[in-house]
């Protein structure tokens, strides 16, 4: 599983023009599977987001937490995060996982997101979304598991 998880100050996802997922202050979340990823898998990774400190309490001290900040997340399927580029100019993603294996895990993340009292908004697995986004920071971290 992969993350790039980005400080927002607000970010929405639009699919044909129409907003289906928006929150203010926060985390956006670019989210991949990989073909091996489990549910025990997810509990690390829900664990890693939802505990990460990167909010600022005063300049220079990011020492708060998303529920600290009353912050949301906002949560964006993603398998082009398992893009292989290291042959020719063209991405191969075999070694992301299937969407019959992807799709579960990504609705089980964000419900495990969820149940931690965070407010969760999401994307569309598998459609073409255009995502607006407000960089805080910018402060950008990369989880892999």
């Amino acid at each position: 599983m992969r993350i790039v998880l980005q400080r927002v100050n607000q970010a929405q996802v639009s699919v044909d023009e129409k907003v289906i997922g928006k929150i203010g202050k926060g985390y956006m979340l670019l989210v991949g599977f990989g073909p091996d990823d489990t549910e025990d898998t997810l509990d690390y990774m829900v664990h890693k987001v939802t505990n990460l400190r990167v909010f600022e309490s005063e300049p220079g001290k990011m020492d708060l937490g998303l529920t600290d900040v009353n912050g949301a997340i906002l949560s964006i399927s993603q398998f082009t995060l398992y893009a292989d580029v290291k042959h020719g100019n063209r991405p191969g993603f075999s070694k992301a996982a299937k969407p019959s294996l992807a799709k579960p895990l990504y609705e089980k993340f964000n419900q495990k997101l969820a149940a931690t009292g965070i407010h969760v908004e999401t994307g569309e697995f598998g459609a073409d979304m255009k995502v607006d986004l407000e960089n805080d920071g910018p402060v950008t971290i990369l989880y892999e598991k």
